[in-house]
């Protein structure tokens, strides 16, 4: 169990560490593989053909030296210039010799970290020779400079870096770093291609949802991302005929409705008046007007305001504009708002949705306070990774009775009344504009001791 446990907390380690986006994952799917891929290329490469020419090299180096301290030894200091002139012309090493000298021993750090080569030919020195010796390779940038001790002074060695290093290590080393730089830039501008396809088909289908009119999206990108572009482009042909049809019907289910029942109306009102009728004829108009009432809230919810588009509003001045209109029935509405909040609105739908939440309110309540705030969306942040989104949140409380917890989601439901003057599609409405536009509608328990109603919209 230890080790399931561990197992799972290395896993979210790593989920935690890869790239959020598709862009981040793609390009790290196709680089970490050619990454491991050089990485292997490059061991067998130091392991291999780098450390056996390195050795190769540096015992050659290393022999040479050997050969000419053997020869300074045995001749006499007079006769030694032969040796330091054939030693320059034929194995490109140049000689001088100090004597009554004594070699003193520097520390000095490694100026080539990542090769073999100073170990190497430290180590062929020390095997050929069996005397003491130092290497210098800072001293001069294009020769090292190998110091002997010898018993009469100390003979100092000039061997030409390129006969210790190959010129295939900066071909190898340019081909790993050309190749990865090459194949990031592809791989980055392909898939960030691939991936703006995507993104764009990813807010139509936002802003689509929110009921904006976006028309056909262009496809592009690679085959399957065109195709999800078309098959969108279709939903979005037939959604939209599909509602114009609904639309067209209930146009004229609404014109057969209220024709009879204004001839009701229109009977009643030439109906013969008299004492002992008129409660019955009040009665009936009641019921007429109820009917049309009901028929007009019907039509309502069905239609779902789908026919508005979205476009920038204020939704101070709408919510100020609704709590006007309910203080004018009456209602004691107080509004808590910035100056201005301007957003991508569908403005007669949010009306609407704020008559209906004001009007439950006022039918249940004495005193309604409504707010008006930003607040950043929980986890979500905008396209560059840095500004982070905003919900506008809207509340409407009230000091009424309320509505138990357990029954709060279900005064959602269509046609669900709490009281006998309502038709239970007040909150339906509010609840589908608002999912319409983003955002989400919930109830709670209100500071003022009732209900409360709270409102999210995407800014």
């Amino acid at each position: 169990m230890r080790r399931a446990g561990n197992g799972r907390r290395l896993g979210r380690v790593l989920r935690g560490l890869l790239p959020r986006g598709l862009l981040g994952r793609s390009v790290l799917i196709i680089l970490v593989p050619m990454v491991v891929l050089q990485a292997v290329a490059l061991q067998l490469f130091y392991g291999g053909h780098l450390d056996v020419i390195s050795r190769r090299l540096a015992g050659g180096v290393a022999g040479d030296v050997a050969m000419l301290v053997e020869l300074v030894r045995r001749e006499e200091p007079e006769n030694r210039a032969w040796i330091f002139r054939e030693s320059l012309w034929k194995l490109d090493l140049a000689l001088a010799y100090e004597e009554g000298a004594r070699l003193q021993f520097v520390a000095r750090p490694a100026s080539l970290p990542l090769l073999p080569l100073e170990e190497d030919l430290n180590t062929a020195l020390w095997e050929r020779l069996r005397l003491p010796f130092d290497t210098d390779w800072q001293s001069d940038p294009r020769s090292v400079i190998i110091r002997v001790q010898l018993p009469e002074g100390v003979l100092h060695v000039e061997a030409p870096r390129k006969r210790l290093f190959s010129a295939t290590l900066y071909l190898f080393v340019i081909w790993l770093v050309g190749s990865a730089l090459l194949l990031s830039g592809v791989a980055i501008v392909f898939m960030k291609n691939q991936v703006r396809a995507l993104r764009r088909l990813a807010d139509a289908a936002e802003a689509f949802g929110l009921g904006r009119d976006i028309g056909a999206i262009k496809p592009e990108g690679a085959s399957e991302v065109r195709q999800a572009g078309m098959a969108f482009n279709r939903m979005q042909e037939r959604i939209r005929r599909f509602v114009g049809q609904r639309t067209e019907m209930l146009a004229g289910i609404s014109h057969d409705l209220r024709t009879p029942l204004t001839r009701m109306r229109l009977a009643i009102a030439m109906l013969p008046r008299g004492p002992e009728v008129e409660e019955d004829l009040a009665a009936l108009t009641q019921d007429v007007e109820e009917m049309e009432r009901m028929t007009a809230a019907y039509l309502s919810f069905a239609r779902g305001e789908g026919t508005e588009q979205s476009r920038p509003a204020d939704l101070v001045e709408l919510v100020r504009d609704v709590a006007a209109n309910a203080r004018r029935t009456g209602a004691a509405v107080e509004v808590a708002a910035p100056e201005a909040l301007t957003m991508p609105l569908r403005p007669d739908a949010v009306r609407r949705c704020l008559g209906n939440l004001i009007d439950n309110a006022g039918r249940h309540a004495r005193r309604i306070a409504v707010g008006v705030r930003t607040v950043p969306r929980a986890g979500e942040a905008g396209p560059g990774g840095v500004e982070k989104l905003l919900w506008a949140e809207v509340t409407v409380d009230d000091d009424g009775p309320g509505i138990p917890a357990a029954e709060r989601e279900g005064a959602f439901r269509p046609f669900h009344s709490g009281s006998p003057d309502g038709t239970g599609l007040g909150l339906a409405i509010a609840r589908d504009i608002v999912r319409a536009h983003g955002g989400d509608i919930a109830l709670e328990e209100s500071p003022l001791g009732g209900l409360r109603a709270r409102l999210r919209l995407p800014v």
